[in-house]
């Protein structure tokens, strides 16, 4: 398998996106996978610069899943050559990444279902139930590559 440069997006950056990226460094750890960088960014400028959402670190620390200080950045349309593939929480987000990169080829959803944004829904533990799945799918895939 070779190098592969994967971004998470979801819509601030501080919730679902840094939940995944900090869930797949931590399975591609335990795999003992090292070739697989992992980052997260937003699609929205509102979170720009915070940290992870307080309940989402919670979570994460609930299931031993380590994770460091997170500064919420925004995709750009530079970020299309940087990396191999783009994960998305939402069809919604589909939407936005296609009109910021004017194509959607290395775009994909993490889940083939929407995994809804624990910041309005508030249910933190089911977000974190679907994002480990996709992580998990994830590298079931690239294994298998």
């Amino acid at each position: 398998m070779k190098n592969k440069k994967i971004c998470f997006v979801c819509w601030g950056n501080i919730c679902r996106s840094p939940m995944a990226e900090y869930i797949l460094k931590d399975l591609l750890q335990k795999e003992n996978i090292s070739n697989i960088e992992v980052s997260s960014k937003a699609i929205s400028s509102e979170e720009i610069g915070n940290d992870i959402y307080p309940p989402v670190k919670e979570v994460l620390e609930k299931n031993n899943i380590p994770y460091t200080r997170h500064y919420a950045s925004k995709v750009t349309k530079e970020d299309y050559d940087k990396f191999d593939f783009f994960m998305v929480m939402e069809k919604t987000h589909i939407r936005y990444l296609k009109k910021i990169f004017g194509q959607d080829k290395k775009i994909k959803m993490l889940l083939e279902e929407d995994i809804e944004d624990p910041w309005y829904t508030r249910k933190f533990e089911l977000c974190y139930e679907k994002v480990k799945k996709g992580c998990e799918n994830l590298i079931k895939q690239m294994k298998n590559k």
